[in-house]
């Protein structure tokens, strides 16, 4: 059994809780999680602990938190930033950024993927791809054949079609997809509903206006 703390006590950090606690179910005991409790500052926990009934206690923040040999964080956080704040904070600790795949995910056993990858349910993960470090898919994710995605990017019911490149720190809404060979940079948002059909480099906000063309917004 492995023993694990999770990293935030907001939304995401209740969803990742339900996958381990579900994938406890359907498991055998020493592929089991045990979770240890939660990494979070006071004045965000005081706002979200009760709200989501946790069982496991709220043991430190960032700051305060000392790695332990066996433990392992898991980063329940969507906000790009932070996240990679709190990757930085980690590892300058040398605590061990910990991945979870939920049991039903679809996999090839010889998949080249990094660290710190949180995976949830009904996610399919094909043969070919490349996944680097700390990403976050939350559930019905496809990553297909021969794409290759970075570090530290947030997924949420995303679709990339195959020979998509991903860079890193993107954030893909809701039910958002590409079209095969799209080559999309770093630190982007992708809105909720958006098919990307042309490559985009950085720093870059895909969105639709209701009877409007889509529209992409360079940061500067």
């Amino acid at each position: 059994m492995r023993n694990i703390i999770i990293l935030g006590t907001g939304g995401c950090a209740a969803e990742i809780t339900f996958f381990i606690e579900d994938n406890n179910l359907r498991v055998s005991e020493n592929e089991r999680i045990n979770i240890l409790g939660y990494i979070d500052y006071a004045d965000h926990a005081k706002d979200h602990y009760e709200r989501y009934n946790f069982k496991a206690p709220v043991l430190c923040d960032i700051d305060s938190y000392i790695p332990k040999s066996n433990e392992e964080v898991l980063l329940a956080v969507m906000d790009i930033s932070f996240r990679k704040k709190m990757i930085e904070a980690l590892k300058s600790k040398n605590a061990k950024i910990g991945s979870f795949f939920h049991h039903n995910v679809i996999k090839p056993k010889d998949l080249y993927i990094g660290e710190g990858n949180i995976v949830g349910p009904f996610c399919l993960l094909e043969k070919y791809a490349t996944i680097g470090n700390y990403n976050l898919m939350i559930s019905h994710c496809t990553i297909s054949h021969d794409c290759i995605v970075g570090d530290n990017n947030f997924f949420s019911d995303t679709g990339l079609a195959g020979s998509t490149k991903v860079g890193d720190n993107n954030f893909f809404g809701i039910r958002s997809f590409t079209l095969p060979g799209v080559e999309i940079g770093n630190n982007n948002i992708i809105q909720a509903g958006m098919l990307v059909d042309k490559s985009i480099k950085d720093d870059t906000t895909v969105f639709y206006r209701f009877k409007e063309r889509v529209m992409v917004v360079p940061k500067n």
